[in-house]
């Protein structure tokens, strides 16, 4: 008798023992599955961040700097006066940018003088710095006065780019940068807080993937409308 109680308690021991190995395999499980999850959450909210303002107006520059290059060699002029290399866009970026310039030309098409001579039209001189950089400002201000569409951002870029091209064919070169770091500067005041609500640059991309006759008639109006905005306010800026 005494002998099976003794198997019994050291049965009863043994379960115990097991039983507490277990709970605490358990519960080393427990943290290894809290870590891992905690882990991947990170990991995920690595990959679904936001874009910063840095990057934004990074991106800003960076596509605005292709979109002069564009226009400064239609133009025929040697991108060299200007810098060295034209650092290409990378990424996303490369797809935004060829969005950008294919819905500036169409813009460019329809009222093929307004993008053009702008310093003329403004009644500017090109050579000094501030002025530069003063009248791109008010004009890109004017323009979304009355809210931010891509119609209007995309004219915002092509007068930046036709007041680099007159700032070029004027012997001033330097001015691109200048105007660059405006663009950068208005970006970082007007555009970042609407384009971090749209995910990005590459929202822009919804206005040629896909089109319809519906959606194309819509560009064309947005463009209509972002045109006669202009003409206003280049007309506010002369008489200001």
């Amino acid at each position: 008798m005494e002998e099976t109680l003794k198997m019994r308690k050291d049965k009863i021991g043994y379960l115990s023992s097991e039983h507490s190995s277990c709970l605490k395999n358990m519960r080393d499980m427990s943290v290894f599955e809290r870590s891992t999850v905690t882990v991947f959450a990170a990991e995920m909210k690595v990959f679904d961040r936001t874009h910063t303002e840095k990057e934004l107006v990074s991106q800003s520059k960076e596509l605005c700097r292709n979109f002069i290059h564009s226009r400064i060699i239609r133009e025929g002029f040697s991108w060299s006066k200007v810098e060295p290399d034209l650092p290409e866009p990378h990424g996303a970026l490369i797809d935004v940018s060829v969005v950008l310039l294919k819905l500036g030309d169409e813009l460019e098409c329809m009222r093929p003088y307004v993008y053009r001579n702008i310093a003329k039209q403004l009644n500017i001189s090109v050579a000094v710095e501030a002025v530069v950089s003063d009248a791109f400002l008010s004009v890109a201000t004017e323009i979304l006065a009355m809210g931010i569409t891509w119609g209007k951002v995309v004219a915002i870029y092509a007068v930046a780019a036709g007041l680099a091209v007159d700032c070029v064919r004027q012997g001033h070169p330097v001015m691109v940068h200048t105007i660059v770091d405006s663009l950068g500067e208005f970006a970082r005041r007007s555009l970042v807080p609407w384009l971090k609500k749209r995910g990005g640059w590459g929202d822009i991309s919804k206005c040629v993937v896909n089109i319809d006759s519906r959606a194309h008639a819509h560009w064309l109006s947005t463009a209509l409308l972002t045109w006669r905005e202009f003409i206003k306010t280049m007309y506010i800026y002369l008489t200001k």
